[in-house]
């Protein structure tokens, strides 16, 4: 008995509905209005779609338990070590830097408005550092390291990514001015549309959502940021409001005759929890080790992934912008 309520309660654990029931046992249907009780419907919606996801492409036989596979140790390290660490963080700078903020503002829905842009520009920045920065990035890689888009990746990321994140993002956020209380009804919401936009091609298959792409940032647009498709490497930074990738020229959307490559651009070893947590750790490690010179090492940390000290780069950006000359190149011939 004690084992099948431990089973039980993994399972309860893992969609979420601990809170839910709760309430629903309690009979204080009133409690579903309140932000806990919003948060407890909303909160089990993505392990949900996952198991319908799964179901689904096993119906249509496109199921394949790779791409659903993430290994115990990602999640448990992901899910809990990470997840504690990062309240931490993001406790330590409200109480850190709120006194330093720049103004004041209220939870009302014109500075919601204002919060939510601030909260998106810092994503942007932490995201893009991620991309940039080649320490960053031996974290944030491992959350690109699978080669199929589906709700289970929002479960792969490095333990200690969301915690470097939020310090990023907090800090951002409380310098310019964002409620504190506010800002962790953002952090809720937005934590639940970036879950929900890895949605997988086996449940929708089109996920550009009409005149919606024009507004916001869909699951189209984050299965292109997924991509190592040289037209689509480094696009798509922000989670729902797309504003700063039109300001900073990242704004990539969706060529629906261009099939999606996902994963990274290296040589992976297949099934290896390994491999995608600690790989590109231990190539940074290498590459710093080989380097001449103090200035070259550092240079190696915090360059972008495929810098090289003998000018031979392969950074995304130089393969991005090779293939997009190389691409223009008939259409000037023609004319």
């Amino acid at each position: 008995m004690h084992f099948l309520k431990a089973i039980l309660d993994e399972i309860t654990g893992f969609f979420g509905f601990g809170n839910l029931i709760d309430i629903l046992k309690s009979g204080k249907y009133d409690e579903l209005l309140t932000w806990h009780g919003i948060t407890s419907v909303l909160g089990p919606l993505i392990p949900f779609l996952l198991f319908i996801e799964i179901i689904r492409a096993a119906f249509y036989k496109r199921f394949k338990v790779i791409h659903y596979k993430i290994s115990f140790f990602t999640y448990v390290l992901n899910a809990f070590v990470g997840r504690v660490i990062s309240f931490a963080m993001v406790g330590l700078c409200i109480g850190l830097f709120e006194k330093h903020s720049i103004f004041k503002t209220s939870f009302t829905w014109y500075w919601f408005i204002y919060g939510y842009i601030i909260w998106e520009f810092a994503h942007f920045i932490y995201h893009y550092l991620a991309h940039k920065v080649r320490l960053l990035w031996c974290l944030h890689s491992t959350h690109h390291a699978p080669e199929a888009m589906n709700l289970s990746i929002t479960y792969a990321h490095f333990f200690l990514e969301a915690p470097y994140a939020d310090i990023i993002r907090t800090t951002i956020c409380i310098l310019l001015g964002v409620n504190p209380a506010m800002l962790l009804v953002i952090m809720f919401i937005d934590g639940t549309w970036g879950a929900f936009i890895h949605i997988g091609e086996n449940l929708v298959q089109d996920a550009r959502f009409g005149f919606l792409g024009k507004l916001i940032l869909t699951p189209s647009h984050h299965r292109v940021h997924h991509a190592k498709n040289p037209a689509y490497m480094d696009t798509n930074f922000c989670n729902l409001l797309n504003i700063w990738d039109k300001v900073f020229g990242t704004y990539q959307p969706e060529d629906r005759s261009m099939p999606i490559q996902y994963g990274i651009t290296r040589k992976m070893k297949p099934n290896s929890f390994l491999d995608a947590y600690f790989g590109e750790i231990v190539l940074l490690a290498k590459d710093v080790a080989k380097a001449p010179g103090i200035k070259n090492k550092f240079l190696y940390i915090v360059m972008p992934p495929g810098w090289s000290h003998t000018g031979e780069h392969k950074m995304a950006s130089s393969v991005r912008k090779k293939f997009l000359e190389e691409k223009s190149e008939p259409q000037i011939k023609m004319i």
